[in-house]
């Protein structure tokens, strides 16, 4: 089994949805650093600079070993802190959560702040999308040129029923196609490439690496 990593999302969303006349605009991002996430936040804080509040939550790390939130203004631990929760029950990482509220003159309550916040990422999220992440290794294989366009659809057909996936081509004196494969697959990957090339076809594996593998 490939090793287990928090996943992330797909890519940035804005998602609205409206309690007791309140409006509660979430944007959901992917982010690389805690320096981008605070880039995402500052971007949504100038873009909304008339709301009441912009509360956030972020989580990032390789492992999701780094999180931050932020009420900002709400009752402690009616927004940051569920927002939070909402990415760390997802197994999220790499992502970013602002939560834009424009009161609508109706308090809700501390239980009804929570149930909000909570529910607009989880919303967000629903149609972010997933990028799972998994322990692969790079695999390399160099092709003759005249060969190249069978051997490349050989081996996109072969990373969709191997959980693995195919990086750029390059383009030199010889064809070389790269994919990151777990390392259970890789004796799989050279058997069928010795088959489709009647033996002449030797992969040659290089390094492990956390990749990014979108769901189906």
């Amino acid at each position: 089994m490939p090793a287990a990593y928090p996943s992330t999302i797909a890519q940035t969303v804005e998602h609205e949805i409206v309690i007791t006349r309140s409006r509660f605009i979430t944007t959901v991002a992917p982010v690389t650093s805690v320096e981008d996430a605070d880039r995402v936040i500052a971007e949504v804080r100038r873009r909304r600079w008339d709301a009441r509040h912009n509360c956030t939550a972020m989580v990032t790390g390789v492992l999701g070993d780094q999180a931050r939130s932020s009420d900002d203004g709400e009752p402690s631990g009616t927004a940051g802190v569920p927002m939070l929760e909402v990415l760390r029950r997802r197994g999220l990482t790499d992502v970013v959560a602002v939560v834009t509220r424009y009161f609508g003159g109706v308090k809700l309550g501390a239980g009804g702040l929570v149930r909000a916040y909570s529910t607009s990422v989880s919303e967000a999220l629903d149609r972010a999308g997933a990028v799972e992440r998994q322990a692969l290794t790079r695999v390399t294989v160099d092709v003759p040129h005249a060969d190249a366009g069978r051997i490349d659809n050989v081996l996109r057909d072969w990373v969709r029923h191997h959980g693995a996936t195919l990086g750029e081509p390059a383009y030199a004196a010889a064809a070389t196609f790269e994919l990151w494969v777990r390392r259970e697959a890789i004796d799989p990957l050279r058997d069928d490439l010795a088959a489709a090339s009647a033996g002449t076809l030797d992969p040659v594996i290089g390094e492990e690496r956390v990749v990014d593998v979108p769901t189906a």
